[in-house]
């Protein structure tokens, strides 16, 4: 018997995401075909002019500009950004530093903090946990 090896293929959505860009600045070659796994290598080994485009000026994706402004994708949401932004958009809201972007930095700060604080509590309780056990 013998075994044949399907490629395995994604939906140009799930490749858009894992490059990370917006599916709907795409070219529609890219918009209405599946992408294998080999093609998805080859473009982040060696991304073709479109998409070093969209890496640098976009529009970029929600968790791109989320990242971008240093804010978490609600943050974003909370400070009425739904669309995708280009890179120009996101430098121009970070000279403005709106009063929503303060906060949400201030916050995403905070979180960040909160979770340093919660993994070396977890660490030291594993730590005395496994002194018990010797």
């Amino acid at each position: 018997m013998t075994s044949h090896q399907n490629t395995q293929t994604m939906k140009p959505a799930t490749a858009a995401k894992k490059l990370g860009v917006y599916l709907e600045a795409t070219p529609a070659e890219f918009q209405e075909g599946v992408v294998s796994r080999a093609e998805l290598t080859a473009l982040q080994a060696d991304p073709p002019q479109w998409l070093q485009d969209l890496r640098l000026n976009g529009p970029h994706p929600r968790p791109v500009v989320a990242s971008k402004l240093g804010v978490s994708i609600a943050g974003l949401a909370r400070g009425g950004v739904t669309d995708a932004l280009t890179t120009e958009q996101i430098e121009a809201i970070k000279a403005e530093q709106p009063e929503w972007l303060q906060k949400e930095r201030t916050t995403q700060a905070e979180v960040r903090k909160e979770t340093v604080r919660i993994k070396a509590r977890d660490a030291e309780r594993a730590a005395k946990s496994q002194d018990q056990r010797s």
